[in-house]
C-alpha cells in the first residue's frame, strides 16, 4: 500500500512517501533497498545525515535490515533536486491518452504533431501542458522523464512528482525501462534483424540534425527487426540500446533505409502524412515495487498497418 503526502514546512514544500514492504521482502539493509530501487547516492546520503528516512516511525541506520511488512517513510526537500517545480503552464484543450497510472507517475499516448515539452516559458500546447492539467486535478504536476520527437507518435512517461525523476533517469541509463518501437522505411530490407552501432555527433552544417561520427560523437547501438514489407517499403520494430537524439531516423538512413515521411533525413519522400514512427511499448520497472509494466500504446489512425504509397 502506498500514500504520498505533500505538505509545507514554512514556505518550503517537502515530499513523503510511505512504503509498506511486501511479503516476498529480501533480507537486506534500507541502504541496499534504496540502491535497488535506483534512488541516487547523494539522495541517500541526504536521508541518512538529515534522518529523513524512518522505519516504522523511528529513524534507524542505514545498515539496518529489513523484513516484510516494515513500513518506510522518506521525505524529499527541494534542495534534493536539480530541479524541484515544475513551472508548466496548465493546458486543458486536449485529453490526456492514459495508457497506465499510479501514484508516481502516468504513461500517455503522445499525439502525432505535438511537441514533448515547451521551448520557451508561458508556451502551451504540448504534452507536458496537457499533463500540468490533468494532472492539477489530483493537486500534482507534470515533471518531465523523456522525450519523443514532435511526429513521433507512442508511449510517453510523465512523472507526477520530482523525487522519482532521477530514479526513472536511471532506469532509462541502464536500459532497465524497455522502450519498442515500430516505423515504416523506403525499401525491401531482405535480411530479417540487424545490429547498427554507429557513434551520433552534431551536424556542423545544419544545427537540426545529426551525423555518424560528426562531431562530439557518442556511442548509439539499435537493433531491428523486419515485421513484413509491402510494395517497397518496410515495417520494422526497433529497440534502443542507447537514446540519442534522432537516433531511429539518423540510423535507419545511415543503413540505407531513411523513415518514410521524415522531413530531416528524408526530405525527398514524397509521403504526405508526415513522418511514420511510433513509440509501441514501454516495459517500465514500477518505483518502489518489485514489478515491471509492460505498456502498449496503440497504432494511431495516422501510421498506416499496410503503406501502399
Amino acid at each position: 500500500m502506498f500514500a504520498v503526502l505533500k505538505g509545507a514546512v514554512g514556505v518550503m514544500t517537502v515530499w513523503t512517501k510511505r512504503v509498506v514492504l511486501p511479503a516476498d521482502q529480501p533480507a537486506i539493509s534500507i541502504k541496499e533497498q534504496l540502491t535497488a530501487w535506483q534512488v541516487p547516492r547523494r539522495i541517500r546520503g541526504n536521508f541518512r545525515m538529515g534522518r529523513r528516512i524512518l522505519l516504522n516511525g523511528v529513524y534507524q541506520p542505514t545498515s539496518t535490515r529489513l523484513k516484510p511488512g516494515d513500513v518506510l517513510d522518506m521525505t524529499w526537500l527541494p534542495a534534493d533536486f536539480e530541479v524541484a517545480d515544475s513551472h508548466y503552464v496548465p493546458d486543458a484543450s486536449q485529453p490526456l491518452d492514459v495508457l497506465f497510472e499510479n501514484d508516481d507517475l502516468i504513461v500517455v499516448n503522445k499525439r502525432k504533431g505535438v511537441k514533448t515539452h515547451p521551448n520557451s516559458p508561458g508556451e502551451d500546447g504540448t504534452m507536458m501542458n496537457f499533463a500540468q492539467a490533468y494532472l492539477a486535478e489530483q493537486g500534482k504536476s507534470a515533471y518531465m522523464v523523456h522525450r519523443l520527437d514532435g511526429d513521433t507518435t507512442g508511449a510517453l512517461i510523465i512523472a507526477k512528482n520530482p523525487y522519482v525523476v532521477p530514479m526513472l533517469n536511471q532506469m532509462l541509463r541502464d536500459k532497465t525501462i524497455k522502450r519498442t518501437y515500430l516505423a515504416w522505411v523506403c525499401g525491401n530490407i531482405t535480411a530479417t534483424s540487424g545490429t547498427i552501432d554507429a557513434p551520433i555527433g552534431d551536424n556542423p552544417v545544419d544545427s537540426r540534425t545529426r551525423t555518424v561520427n560528426g562531431p562530439n560523437a557518442r556511442p548509439a547501438v539499435t537493433y531491428w527487426h523486419k515485421v513484413h514489407t509491402v510494395y517497397q517499403n518496410t515495417l520494422v520494430r526497433l529497440a534502443l540500446a542507447t537514446g540519442r537524439t534522432h537516433q531511429i531516423r539518423l540510423h535507419m538512413k545511415h543503413l540505407g533505409y531513411p523513415l518514410v515521411g521524415d522531413p530531416l533525413y528524408n526530405p525527398d519522400s514524397n509521403y504526405s502524412d508526415g513522418l511514420l514512427l511510433h513509440a509501441a511499448a514501454i516495459q517500465l520497472p514500477i518505483p518502489f515495487t518489485n514489478d515491471v509494466k509492460s505498456v502498449g500504446a496503440p497504432l494511431p489512425p495516422t501510421f498506416p498497418r499496410n503503406l501502399r504509397k
